[in-house]
């Protein structure tokens, strides 16, 4: 009886952590700092996107074809992720296509890492092939699935303080 008081007395302590105003706090953070991530990738790569293709052209994934159009669009999605976090709006979806996002990041990298490739990233601009002593694959690894946890965060509870998707709501 006792333990299955402490049980629902941990239950609701979760739930209040989860669910409460504090919650709401969490998540405007997250999704203002997820947005950072995406206005700084974007913005570093949106000045040179000859220089993003050659990035992506790097990965040795994508036939030719595609490589300009991923190249060149990349930073403009990223930067539409960026303001729509910042102003809230559709913030589920925008975190989900994060996740997608931050996924196939996360897969380039591997599959570059284990086909030894030595390459930058180019996730915050430049790109390329580097010296393999230059590669830094589990960080940007780790990296990006920090970035997974905070999108998953924002899948799970789309709603933030300071948000469009609140006020539109209300």
């Amino acid at each position: 009886m006792a333990s299955q008081q402490a049980d629902r007395g941990r239950v609701s302590g979760f739930r209040r952590a989860v669910d409460g105003t504090a919650a709401e706090w969490f998540g405007l953070a997250v999704r203002l700092g997820l947005a950072v991530v995406w206005g700084w990738a974007g913005l570093a790569k949106v000045s040179d996107p000859a220089e993003a293709a050659q990035a992506v052209r790097a990965y040795e994934i994508l036939p030719e074809s595609l490589v300009k159009p991923v190249g060149w669009g990349l930073p403009f999605l990223e930067l539409a992720l960026a303001v729509l976090l910042v102003l809230g709006l559709g913030t589920r979806i925008v975190a989900v296509v994060s996740a997608l996002l931050l996924l196939v990041f996360i897969a380039g990298i591997s599959s570059a890492w284990a086909r030894g490739i030595s390459i930058d990233c180019g996730c915050f601009g430049g790109g390329g092939a580097v010296d393999e002593s230059q590669t830094k694959y589990l960080q940007e690894i780790l990296r990006d699935s920090g970035f997974l946890l905070l999108s998953a965060w924002l899948i799970y509870r789309p709603r933030t303080k300071l948000s469009l998707d609140a006020w539109l709501a209300a």
